[in-house]
């Protein structure tokens, strides 16, 4: 049986996660004693594993004010969680996506900047846990676009890379799935431009869930 396998980027690609992503920001640079970055800085990092972010957000700092922003990040996002105050709302079609894809045959995935805590939270909570055969985070690899989540994928389910698909909303999504030698399809809904996605190899950008399921369609 031909396997088809569909890898997600999670925020900006399944949810909108920009505002409790922001606020943890902030959050991490007050506890630090440091001015946060403006929200359209912030939202040029997503994706990418924490320390690196913080590297580009405050490059003026050293290696361990990184790890420390870091994890001032991670505890910021958790006190929010916590207290009930983390959203992350699906984006719209998104679910029904899910479902069809999985009626459909398809094998589906994450690879994410993510803490494995924070996804299996994100997901749990919206229900689609069942439906994801390989979860990839920043815990276990290096920052995109480093193609080690990609190849852990396949990897994990046997699928070919000339069947897999990456579906992610930045440059860094498409640049890895370029590296690890699988289809590269943006969605313009999240942190990058359409052009910068193109620019970073994207083979096609969908400006809706529905284009993208299209898009899909196609494949093998």
């Amino acid at each position: 049986m031909t396997l088809r396998l569909a890898i997600f980027d999670c925020d900006g690609t399944l949810v909108d996660s920009q505002a409790d992503i922001g606020a943890a920001m902030d959050g991490a640079f007050h506890a630090m004693g440091l001015v946060p970055p403006p929200r359209s800085e912030t939202r040029r990092i997503v994706g990418l594993s924490l320390v690196e972010a913080m590297r580009r957000l405050h490059p003026e700092g050293e290696a361990e004010t990184h790890d420390m922003l870091a994890q001032a990040y991670k505890d910021a996002f958790r006190a929010r969680r916590e207290a009930g105050m983390v959203g992350e709302p699906l984006y719209d079609g998104i679910a029904a996506l899910v479902e069809d894809l999985v009626h459909r045959g398809w094998l589906l995935g994450v690879a994410t900047g993510k803490s494995d805590r924070g996804l299996a939270h994100c997901l749990a909570t919206h229900g689609l846990s069942r439906h994801f055969v390989t979860l990839q985070t920043a815990d276990r690899h290096p920052s995109k676009p480093h193609p080690s989540m990609i190849e852990a994928c396949l990897d994990a389910t046997g699928a070919e890379a000339a069947l897999t698909v990456m579906i992610g909303d930045t440059a860094f999504d498409m640049a890895m799935a370029r590296n690890a030698g699988v289809r590269a399809i943006g969605v313009d809904w999240g942190y990058h431009e359409r052009a910068e996605l193109f620019a970073a190899g994207a083979h096609a950008v969908a400006g809706t869930v529905a284009e993208l399921a299209e898009l899909l369609q196609a494949v093998g």
